[in-house]
């Protein structure tokens, strides 16, 4: 089986090693592609740079990345990654991907706009099975906690179904010996950051978005306030799919 690590802080995040060691050590072929610059919020853009209508890629190897793993940095947002990984734009077709560590938490509803949780979500839906892994610091100390997290999930993740879910894992920035544990949360209302919208002082026609911290103890038992409270965190998210369970009406004559 083929593992294809990715992430959205950019080739040289050293959370793709991370993974990476993760992943040879379930048994599985690695190949990291990451974004050759930083794609944080891309969410499941598909932008990428291309020259005479090929993608540009490079090798460029990741920190922390095994010698004999193949590591390559692309000018594409990570979702994009994914995408092309599924039509053999790599090599082989990848079984499982795997993004992140990302610098910094995707809890709540904001992981809608997480490129690290994008690339995931696009990877299930074209048949991997995808996990999505993020450590609580923007510049995070304790990358071992994650990868002792990870192992665990990982291990998890391959003994199920292929299914149209992604595992996402969030963990607290703390020594191995200080985590709590592991708790399946539900999402908070909304996650890390919030936006404010407000007129720009000097310009009518302008605003501003101001990005702030969202109050995590209001929510004790989400992912937020659990991954507060010292506890790694497992939510599983739902590629896109058509609900059928509730009928919209049709346009009258319309429908015959």
């Amino acid at each position: 089986m083929l593992a294809l690590v990715t992430n959205d802080d950019g080739i040289g995040s050293p959370g793709l090693g991370v993974l990476a060691r993760c992943a040879a050590a379930a048994g599985l072929d690695v190949l990291v592609a990451a974004p050759r610059v930083e794609s944080s919020g891309a969410s499941a853009a598909l932008h990428g740079a291309e020259e005479d209508g090929r993608l540009l890629v490079e090798d460029n190897r990741a920190p922390g990345v095994p010698d004999d793993v193949r590591s390559l940095a692309v000018a594409a947002d990570p979702a994009l990654i994914a995408f092309v990984s599924a039509y053999g734009a790599f090599g082989a077709v990848p079984d499982v991907l795997l993004s992140g560590v990302n610098r910094g938490p995707n809890v709540g509803n904001a992981v809608l706009h997480s490129g690290t949780v994008g690339a995931a979500l696009s990877g299930a839906t074209l048949g991997m099975r995808s996990l999505a892994v993020s450590l609580d610091a923007a510049d995070p100390r304790h990358w071992e906690t994650a990868e002792a997290v990870t192992t665990h999930a990982l291990d998890w993740l391959l003994a199920g179904p292929r299914s149209r879910r992604t595992l996402n894992i969030n963990v607290p920035d703390l020594p191995r010996a200080e985590l709590r544990g592991l708790r399946q949360a539900p999402l908070a209302s909304f996650g890390a950051v919030h936006a404010r919208v407000a007129q720009h002082e000097a310009d009518d026609a302008a605003l501003v978005v101001r990005y702030e911290g969202t109050e995590r103890s209001t929510e004790p038992e989400s992912d937020a306030g659990l991954l507060a409270q010292g506890w790694a965190t497992a939510s599983l998210l739902l590629a896109p799919y058509a609900d059928e369970s509730v009928q919209v009406p049709g346009l009258g004559d319309a429908d015959g």
